[in-house]
């Protein structure tokens, strides 16, 4: 019989199981609205500009709660705060559904910021209990490819089969909410398996981690705040171009039908990848697998620009790549880095999200802004190309930082 601690139970797969779902109705939530941009600004009379906003609502409702939500986990327990997050998502998808003008829909949108740092913060959280070693990495690409199912999903039926079917994008959303009620009652089931329970348990009892001291020391940590700087770039980048991709094909004359099966194309791509890179993301190897990811998407913003053809589905592809990986290495940098223990693996999440979701509030609305200004895609993929150089230069710096530290201890 395994330890009580070891992580070679065989309900660990069930457990991942439960957390790709939860992210897969995560991803659809996200994804939601991407498609249906043109039927809601024209039912609720909402310009580029203001439809950024709105896009980007959660995000800032996140970045306000990411932080005591991820303590709070440390307290009563990812399986309830899991849950909680399903209830909170299928709410905010729910009232969309409802909406009768922009500004009740920004507040929809916005209370899915409370559920989203439950997730993104809970599930390395929980795949820390379950997983070890290099497992680590592949559980955290194997449940990623979630929310890029859940995306594709959207994107891809919203248009040609969901909304004939439900008469109205109001429709299409309500339906995506009650899915989401769904994906909640069955990790409910999961998460009621006695090793489950015991396990969350065991993480609950470390809730004094969660101490401002303990705060202190994490964020005072170099690497750290590099990691935290590039976690504003990197959501800058996914965030504006999952929200905004289709509507950016769109304008280089395809349908919205069209556009939304080559919106599909990073996130298919994604799947791939989210399986495959993560794996090969050890200590020793995450900077140069950074360095290609964060080069991958720079040349994304540049080919996104051209007409249909095969560099624009090279640019589809480099860009779901880049954006499979680039936030599950980064996690993986920021909590094994030195100075940050397991037990406070849910504040040093809350603290990643918190400050990432800048860049996701950031994103859309450059996008929408911009767009708006100069009456075209082009010049906001220029801005994105920028932010993608500046996380070159960040890298650069981790690097050496890195080297210097590894030298030293070398030394000691």
């Amino acid at each position: 019989m395994s330890k009580p601690d070891a992580q070679d139970h065989p309900y660990r797969w069930t457990i991942l199981f439960g957390v790709w779902l939860i992210y897969f109705a995560f991803g659809l939530c996200i994804a939601s609205m991407a498609p249906l941009v043109s039927e809601i600004s024209k039912t609720l009379g909402i310009g580029n500009s203001s439809m950024g906003a709105i896009l980007g609502a959660w995000q800032l409702t996140y970045i306000a709660a990411a932080l005591p939500l991820g303590m709070l986990l440390d307290k009563i327990g990812v399986a309830v705060g899991l849950l909680l997050s399903t209830v909170v998502m299928a709410g905010s998808m729910m009232l969309r559904g409802t909406a009768p003008d922009g500004i009740f829909l920004f507040a929809a949108v916005a209370l899915f910021g409370l559920g989203g740092p439950l997730i993104s913060v809970g599930a390395p959280k929980l795949i820390a209990l379950w997983f070890g070693g290099a497992g680590r990495g592949m559980a955290m690409g194997i449940y990623m490819t979630g929310p890029a199912l859940g995306g594709i999903t959207a994107l891809s039926l919203s248009n040609p089969v969901l909304l004939p079917a439900t008469g109205s994008w109001r429709g299409v959303l309500m339906f995506l909410g009650f899915c989401v009620l769904a994906a909640g009652a069955l990790w409910w089931l999961i998460s009621r398996h006695t090793e489950a329970r015991r396990r969350d348990g065991k993480a609950t009892g470390l809730s004094k981690a969660g101490s401002l001291r303990a705060f202190r020391e994490i964020a005072g940590l170099r690497t750290v705040q590099i990691v935290l700087l590039m976690s504003i770039g990197i959501f800058t980048l996914n965030h504006g171009l999952n929200n905004w991709l289709p509507e950016i094909l769109r304008a280089k004359g395809m349908t919205a039908v069209h556009a939304g099966f080559w919106a599909s194309i990073p996130t298919l791509v994604g799947v791939a990848g989210a399986l495959i890179i993560p794996r090969f993301a050890t200590p020793e190897r995450r900077i140069a697998i950074m360095l290609f990811l964060f080069l991958a998407v720079c040349v994304a913003t540049l080919l996104l620009q051209l007409a249909p053809g095969s560099g624009l589905v090279t640019g589809l592809v480099l860009q779901g790549i880049a954006r499979s990986s680039m936030m599950t290495v980064a996690i993986l940098l920021l909590m094994e880095a030195p100075g940050v223990p397991p037990e406070r693996a849910g504040m040093a999440g809350g603290m990643f999200f918190t400050v990432a979701e800048i860049g996701g509030v950031f994103g859309p609305l450059s996008i929408g802004t911009v767009s708006a200004i100069t009456g075209d895609f082009e010049t906001p993929l220029f801005l994105f190309t920028g932010v993608s150089v500046l996380l070159l230069v960040l890298l650069g710096w981790l690097w050496t930082l890195q080297k210097g530290l590894a030298g030293s201890t070398s030394n000691g």
